[in-house]
């Protein structure tokens, strides 16, 4: 969709068209310093390939190996046995069983493997009645039980070996503690007495560490908050648990943010954690909970899969929309003479500039007047069919190019002109935190009707809640309420 920029009333920044300084909605927040870090390029954890998937793929072999012999007692005759493993492997997985854990507890996870079982059961019925010739009942309910005693025995004997092999040093994570305070040394100390957690403190990160003898801690102070991408790198880092040191809360959203490229699992300590109502996603250290972050998005699976629907989309829609664009190509040749594909200069991720493409609906006097005029819906100079490509988004299409050779998604941050982010970012708290992700065709914020002389403080905010809570899902909600809009000609 269409997004024209908001600049902020600030008393070092060039005064806004009348009508948008006079809407109350678009007056930002009083300007504020923003925490600006150093942008960290993706990086793996030197860690053995057989440690990086935590407990996960040991729970899954353990699981194949119980429905094996589980198979192997019982005998089942039915051809689509083995696709019942998989049927019994996913529901596994929705009910949690393979989540990375601190804890390992049989009788933590009995309730939900006899949840499980049963659901899996029912599916593997109505699956195999599909099926001629498939097994009687009685011997798909000792099958069933069977599995069901199998994988309690083998699960049993995997948290076992697991425990072991972290109390004996065999599996030990290299762990970062942020805040040297009274529950950072807490966690250090125990983590050091009790090896079963399978976490090393090899130090801590505070910008003020309160006490001034760094032999009165379990661990060495290695830098302050702002260095922690660069501690992270030099010691290897695979976990990091934020404790209560020195920084406020808002300053530590600016500095995990850093771990976002790096391949480190981060827990929190809850404020008020005594407090704190734990539950079955809740690790725990010796009576202190940790609420573990969910993995940045570009580090999920699914990210590449989004990458690869981006292309195959854009290049289909491009292929689809071809006489649709031809058409405005023509009319924006009629109207405006030689130049029909306007580009422009816009910031996608990681702060890299690009250049945008779009049908051109204006021809600005000059390079300046492009890259500061920040709205032309009300120029004079804008004719009929402007105006229209405008409102019905039709002069964003060649963005879809964009898409296909890798500089825009379909859906993320709609992506500024450096001019106005180099302001914006000065006067709008994590407004910079929107280049964590390639910038989009459409977003959360445009989909909230947040576009032309609307709030950049509230555009940067529900960008960031995006990022945050990015899922396959919620693209295809964002896409769909983009059609409408679309269709209801609401745009630019």
């Amino acid at each position: 969709m269409t997004e024209h920029v908001h600049r902020p009333v600030s008393t070092d920044a060039p005064a806004a068209p009348a009508e948008a300084a006079q809407d109350p909605r678009t007056v930002p927040p009083p300007a504020r310093t923003a925490t600006t870090l150093t942008r960290e390029a993706p990086w793996r954890n030197p860690e053995p390939w057989w440690l990086r998937g935590g407990v996960r793929p040991y729970l899954l072999l353990a699981d194949i190996a119980a429905f094996a012999i589980a198979t192997v007692i019982t005998s089942p005759t039915s051809p689509v046995h083995v696709v019942v493993l998989l049927v019994y492997l996913v529901v596994f997985y929705v009910a949690g069983l393979y989540r990375s854990r601190l804890n390992l507890s049989l009788l933590d996870d009995l309730p939900y493997i006899l949840a499980a079982s049963v659901v899996g059961f029912a599916i593997k019925l109505a699956l195999i009645s599909l099926f001629p010739h498939v097994d009687p009942p009685g011997q798909q309910v000792v099958h069933a039980v069977a599995l069901l005693g199998v994988v309690l025995v083998v699960r049993r004997i995997a948290y076992t070996v697991v425990r072991r092999a972290r109390c004996r040093g065999k599996v030990r994570h290299r762990t970062l503690i942020l805040g040297a305070g009274q529950i950072g040394t807490r966690l250090a100390d125990t983590l050091r007495e009790r090896g079963d957690y399978g976490l090393d403190p090899v130090g801590f990160v505070d910008s003020a560490p309160p006490t001034n003898d760094p032999a009165l801690l379990p661990a060495p102070v290695l830098g302050g908050y702002e260095q922690l991408g660069r501690i992270i790198r030099e010691q290897a880092i695979r976990d990091v648990i934020v404790a209560f040191g020195s920084a406020d809360e808002d300053e530590l959203v600016d500095v995990l943010r850093t771990c976002d490229r790096l391949d480190v699992e981060v827990f929190l300590v809850p404020r008020l954690f005594e407090l704190h109502n734990a539950n079955r996603y809740t690790d725990e250290i010796w009576g202190i909970p940790l609420i573990r972050v969910r993995r940045a998005v570009f580090r999920s699976p699914w990210w590449k899969a989004k990458r690869l629907v981006d292309t195959v989309v854009a290049g289909l829609a491009l292929v689809a929309l071809s006489p649709v664009m031809a058409a405005v190509a023509l009319a924006v040749r009629y109207e405006g003479g030689p130049g029909i594909i306007f580009r422009q200069q816009r910031v996608g991720i990681d702060g890299r500039p690009f250049d945008v493409l779009k049908f051109r609906s204006l021809k600005p006097v000059d390079e300046s007047e492009s890259q500061t005029n920040w709205n032309i819906k009300h120029d004079d100079r804008l004719g009929p069919v402007g105006r229209f490509i405008r409102a019905t988004s039709l002069d964003e299409l060649p963005q879809l190019w964009n898409i296909v050779r890798g500089d825009m998604s379909l859906v993320g941050p709609r992506p500024e002109r450096p001019h106005f982010v180099q302001q914006f970012s000065a006067h709008i708290p994590r407004y910079t935190a929107r280049h964590r992700v390639p910038a989009g065709l459409t977003g959360w914020a445009q989909a909230h009707g947040l576009r032309g002389d609307t709030s950049i403080e509230d555009r940067a905010r529900f960008d960031n809640y995006y990022i945050e809570n990015w899922s396959p899902w919620l693209d295809m909600k964002i896409i769909a309420k983009t059609v409408g809009q679309v269709l209801r000609r609401q745009g630019g």
